[in-house]
């Protein structure tokens, strides 16, 4: 799918050269066989569109602040992390609350060839506790009894399109496996930093009703806590996913 390409269903508009992209005259009470192949599609292109009781609610005003301020992809620390994630505004601020993301399948191409043959074959542990053990007053012990650490590749390739990315974060990548751990950190640093760039992200403002579904495969991102103590209210729904990999399986 080409930039500004209009389908019989609706019109892409790019976000910004590299990510994002909103999908305009969508209808999404009326999905069919075809609407969605058009919508993979533009997912697959852009990482990132606008397009029951799988619900999760999250919400935040005076007596609750933001604590998704920080680049990520969500639930690395499962087995097998979601492919994707929709997420439909209910109430957001008159200004700030935007979401931001990040197209690591670039922020792998921009690395340096040395760079590249030194992470290729490296794994990198997940941790749920990392961020999940403070906020729901559990010790680490107590989340990983249920949900162990899991360990991925540095570099995944996408099971769909076939290109490579950057597949660690700064919320539950604890360290790299078999590594000492002041070179994990400081190798983790360069690779966390790289979703930083202006030039791999776009920038997503959001109005009341606007539904945003990103690819979580390729793609990182950020929910701006900027609005503070005005009340942002979303719903997310999180879509199961596969084992990330280097080589096909």
């Amino acid at each position: 799918m080409s930039i500004q390409e209009e389908t019989d269903r609706f019109k892409v508009l790019p976000l910004t050269p590299t990510i994002g992209a909103e999908l305009l005259g969508v209808d999404l009470c009326n999905f069919d066989a075809a609407l969605i192949k058009d919508v993979r599609a533009a997912l697959l292109a852009y990482k990132k569109d606008q397009p029951d009781p799988e619900l999760l609610r999250i919400a935040h005003g005076p007596d609750s602040r933001s604590l998704e301020n920080f680049w990520h992809s969500d639930v690395t620390w499962r087995e097998k992390p979601s492919l994707g994630s929709i997420l439909h505004a209910i109430k957001v601020p008159s200004v700030g609350g935007d979401t931001l993301f990040a197209n690591m399948e670039l922020a792998y191409e921009r690395l340096d060839a040395e760079t590249k043959e030194e992470i290729e074959t490296l794994i990198a542990v997940h941790d749920i506790a990392r961020v999940l053990a403070r906020r729901m007053g559990k010790k680490a012990e107590e989340l990983h009894a249920p949900y162990p650490t899991r360990e991925h590749p540095l570099v995944c390739t996408h099971p769909e399109t076939g290109k490579r990315s950057i597949y660690v974060n700064t919320a539950f990548t604890s360290h790299i496996q078999g590594m000492d751990a002041n070179d994990s950190a400081v190798l983790l640093d360069q690779l966390y930093k790289m979703a930083w760039d202006p030039e791999v992200q776009c920038r997503f403002r959001w109005q009341d009703g606007s539904v945003a579904f990103w690819d979580n495969r390729a793609s990182q991102h950020f929910a701006a806590s900027d609005y503070f103590p005005q009340v942002r209210i979303m719903e997310r729904v999180t879509i199961a996913g596969d084992r990330p990999y280097l080589d096909p399986p």
